[in-house]
């Protein structure tokens, strides 16, 4: 079985969205569909066919949470050390063509969220970063050209 990595907020995250299709959304279109069911002829009813499908969604997805659950693999990132860039590490980097400044988390891929600056440990710049030194630069390739960045720092919170 494959396991996968993730920090210990990245699984309480995922734990509670199973949480929430269990007991809220699954007994909702359940009622939705009864719902549906009263009006009639199911042939022709929008409501029960946009029901049904929203059922399969969340039974599609409960399934997919229960398998990636059942196979994590938490790394606290707070016990680990050391001065390369590894899973669960914080790392500020320069674009060294914009002089901005970005601070990612290198997490899992089931807990990974850019706008929440949680960088997939498969996505490029993740494995570029990985195993590298502060100040040591990088080359990322990106659909406009190949983008570079300096690092600034690396932190294990």
């Amino acid at each position: 079985m494959q396991k996968f990595p993730m920090t210990g907020p990245g699984l309480l995250r995922l734990e509670d969205e199973l949480r929430t299709l269990k007991s809220i959304e699954r007994p909702a279109v359940i009622r939705a569909i009864a719902e549906a069911r009263s009006h009639g002829d199911l042939s022709e009813n929008a409501e029960y066919h946009a029901a049904r499908e929203r059922q399969s969604f969340i039974e599609g997805r409960i399934a997919e949470l229960e398998e990636i659950v059942s196979a994590v693999e938490v790394i606290d990132p707070s016990q680990l050390t050391g001065d390369h860039v590894k899973f669960g590490a914080h790392v500020r980097v320069v674009d060294e063509e914009t002089d901005r400044e970005h601070t990612y988390q290198i997490v899992g891929v089931h807990e990974a969220d850019i706008k929440a600056a949680r960088l997939s440990i498969s996505s490029p710049l993740a494995k570029a970063l990985i195993g590298k030194k502060v100040g040591e630069t990088i080359s990322v390739p990106a659909p406009g050209g190949d983008r570079s960045y300096e690092i600034m720092s690396i932190k294990f919170i």
